[in-house]
């Protein structure tokens, strides 16, 4: 797939305040600081569509980028860390909550993980929550630059091994370095054949 056109669309704090059209929307999701704008931007071309932060919990908002007019990247907060009060802390995950479970025109939904890292519980608990929502999923483990190949493939495995506790069928996998830009064709070719489907279905 070619990406000829991201443009920022609007910001959302609730799915109430969200974009109401047909666009078959993919979504990014993951811990805090797990490369999620990096990988946006790698995906898009663009260096600054996203905007990455170094303070964890920053992206409170649910953002949507609309990609050659005819589907939408949304960049959904991160999950943990957020350096907000408690009672923000709440609204902000029942909104992404609510964009996960309600959301109609949600295709598909990528969730990054931390290659450098073994499976971490903020993760595992948060993909047993998605198994009971009916959405597909996608991992992505990102910074695969970071570590050496056999850590990262490791961290995949010990990864896939906790999964069986509560998947029975593992999600598809890839694997991204914004600094390599690895892993951007494979994402995009997948939204790609989404994209197909979604449409003859």
């Amino acid at each position: 797939m070619k990406i000829k056109s991201a443009e920022f669309e609007t910001s959302a704090a609730t799915i109430a305040t969200a974009p109401r059209w047909t666009l078959p929307e993919f979504a990014f999701i993951g811990r805090s600081n797990v490369g999620k704008s990096s990988l946006i931007n790698l995906l898009t071309e663009r260096n600054a569509l996203a905007k990455a932060s170094v303070t964890p919990g920053k992206t409170k908002l649910i953002n949507f980028f609309r990609i050659n007019t005819n589907w939408c990247l949304v960049d959904l907060p991160g999950y943990g860390f957020a350096k907000v009060n408690r009672e923000e802390r709440a609204d902000f995950n029942e909104a992404v909550a609510n964009y996960i479970e309600k959301r109609d025109v949600l295709v598909h939904l990528f969730v990054l993980i931390d290659s450098r890292l073994t499976p971490q519980r903020i993760d595992l608990e948060f993909l047993r929550w998605l198994t009971g929502v009916d959405v597909e999923f996608s991992l992505v483990f990102t910074k695969t630059d970071k570590v050496s190949h056999s850590v990262v493939q490791s961290n995949i495995s010990l990864f896939k091994q906790a999964l069986t506790d509560f998947i029975a069928k593992p999600p598809s996998i890839f694997t991204s370095s914004s600094t390599k830009k690895n892993g951007r064709t494979e994402i995009l070719d997948f939204i790609a054949a989404e994209l197909v489907a979604a449409k003859g279905a």
